[in-house]
């Protein structure tokens, strides 16, 4: 796997450059700021990128916007974003063409390098891995006129291990119940959110992107 990373705190850019490295994965760019990135992108396709919301100039959104281009400039460009605090709008922005490949991870999770490495992997395999801590405030954040209040408390739970990036095996796991079950919790949760089996895109992640904006 090649991947670059776009991280302004040298330490942590450098910790992640050795972390992935002693992994087994080619890190091909390691940058501290927006334009350096999409230079990096836009002349050698990488599998993966790593990229903290907060970069220079403005340390406001650029990571963010970065990470967009980034994947206009190659669409379904897998997108693995860092940031210290949940923003939930940058979250539902990155599943937004629900093209699948994006993550969410708190920058305290890297420390837990083989939890930071399967969702990395996950990632770049096309899927989403969401911080249980963005999904547990975005719980808290929900409005009253939430769509996914026809969802009953266990499809919840299921949708909230979707939206981590677990396949149906894990959550069948997670939960102690049998895959069989999970599938008809993944069918329901479907037909409720009015997901059809015509619908363009990952169900999945268009199911995941319903959760995060609800």
């Amino acid at each position: 796997m090649r991947v670059m990373i776009a991280e302004d705190d040298a330490l942590l850019r450098e910790g992640l450059v050795l972390l992935l490295s002693t992994a087994g994965i080619e890190v091909v760019a390691a940058v501290d700021n927006a334009d350096d990135f999409l230079a990096a992108v836009a002349a050698d396709r990488p599998d993966a990128v790593v990229v903290d919301i907060r970069l220079p100039p403005t340390f406001t959104d650029d990571g963010l916007r970065a990470a967009v281009s980034a994947r206009k400039l190659h669409p379904g460009l897998p997108v693995l974003v860092l940031s210290s605090w949940v923003e939930d709008s940058y979250a539902a922005e990155l599943l937004g063409d629900g093209a699948g490949g994006v993550g969410y991870l708190l920058k305290e999770r890297v420390g837990k390098v083989d939890r930071f490495l399967d969702s990395l992997r996950r990632v770049a395999a096309g899927g989403t891995a969401m911080d249980p801590e963005v999904i547990s405030q975005l719980l808290v954040r929900r409005k009253a006129d939430d769509p996914l209040a026809v969802l009953t408390v266990r499809e919840r739970e299921v949708l909230a291990l979707m939206a981590e990036g677990h396949n149906n095996g894990t959550i069948a796991e997670r939960l102690v119940v049998t895959e069989g079950a999970v599938h008809k919790h993944i069918r329901s949760i479907f037909a409720k959110l009015g997901l059809s089996t015509e619908d363009v895109g990952h169900r999945r992640v268009l199911a995941v992107l319903a959760y995060l904006n609800a």
